[in-house]
């Protein structure tokens, strides 16, 4: 049933009748001997009408003014609407006048004896009657438009959909690698912290397979991400990191899930993995009413001095900025700073609510 009443030939059928039944009720029926007049009238005027439409819609536009061929599409609409007028009053004089021309005042009657020439010749006739052949064509243009605009942004949101569908299947993967990793690790050493990780890394699991599917979560679940993925971090490097998480929010708000997730990861695998020594990451998550702010600083490792001009080259970095674009088109602000002995990520996005 939606789609026959979503079809073409049902819109503009129910279209046409509401145009007629339009100039049915609003007639003023002094100036017509009886409804069968009315009708006839009616139909005298909506035919032109009609004709106009299709040809415009379905031919000129489509086929002239749409390809460019702007001069051929001026010229044939031009002429049909002059053999649309010459026989719109051709019928009005040769039928109406001559069939109804008692029911006519003296105005009417005077007009109704002018030659047909004479009536063709008056610019003042011709333009009116232009007005009302093109005023349903205009309607349904603006209709057609109005439809056309709304099937692109419905393919738009759908191709943003199916595009962050697929950044999150790449990232997802990601960060799997990277905590199987670690688990590994500690299986290979028989550490006795290897069932806290299996818990925290099936809370993880449970939050991103299942609880973080929409566009938009809640800021506290993201929180709750993080810490279990710092708690697994420091039982992977123990002493050799040093990890301060501050976190500032008071209220709910919602975030486009794992959006920080992926900088905090790029901060252990760049900034901690490759340090000998003694590694610091320090994250800050603040936000009020207008603006969630969140900063990472992470040191840069001693031994290896182009390890973090590879940052912006990761896989998850790179999904993320589209992952912005996408959910934060030009509302978001992102600033890298790589500097001598450390690399810095400020990250500004909009609040909203819960």
């Amino acid at each position: 049933m939606k789609a026959f009443l979503n079809s073409r030939i049902v819109q503009h059928l129910v279209f046409w009748l509401s145009i007629f039944a339009y100039f049915i009720i609003t007639a003023n029926m002094v100036f017509y001997k009886d409804y069968t007049h009315l009708i006839q009238s009616t139909i005298g005027l909506m035919v032109p009408q009609i004709i106009a439409a299709y040809l415009l819609l379905d031919l000129f536009i489509p086929k002239m003014l749409n390809k460019k061929k702007h001069g051929l599409f001026a010229l044939s609409t031009s002429v049909s609407l002059v053999i649309l007028f010459i026989g719109y009053v051709a019928v009005r004089k040769y039928y109406f006048d001559a069939v109804y021309i008692e029911v006519y005042n003296d105005i009417a009657k005077s007009y109704a004896q002018m030659p047909l020439g004479e009536r063709l010749l008056d610019p003042s006739l011709f333009f009116s009657k232009l007005v009302k052949f093109l005023t349903p064509a205009a309607l349904l243009f603006t209709y057609s438009l109005y439809k056309n605009q709304q099937n692109i942004l419905q393919l738009r949101e759908q191709k943003r959909t199916a595009e962050l569908s697929a950044l999150k299947n790449q990232l997802n993967p990601h960060f799997l690698f990277n905590t199987l990793n670690n688990l590994y690790a500690l299986s290979i050493e028989g550490s006795d912290k290897a069932p806290e990780v299996i818990e925290r890394l099936s809370e993880i699991l449970d939050y991103m397979l299942y609880r973080c599917k929409e566009n938009y979560v809640s800021l506290d679940k993201e929180v709750a991400l993080i810490e279990n993925y710092l708690a697994l971090e420091k039982i992977r490097y123990g002493k050799r990191v040093t990890i301060a998480f501050e976190n500032k929010i008071n209220g709910n708000f919602k975030i486009a899930p794992l959006i920080l997730l992926t900088f905090i990861e790029n901060a252990f695998k760049h900034g901690v993995s490759q340090e000998l020594g003694l590694a610091e990451i320090t994250i800050v998550l603040d936000a009020d009413d207008k603006t969630i702010t969140f900063s990472i600083i992470n040191t840069k490792p001693t031994a290896t001095k182009d390890i973090m001009n590879q940052n912006n080259k990761a896989l998850g970095l790179a999904n993320i900025k589209k992952q912005l674009d996408l959910l934060y088109p030009k509302a978001y602000q992102l600033k890298i700073n790589c500097l001598a002995a450390s690399h810095e990520v400020q990250l500004k996005i909009p609040a909203h609510g819960l």
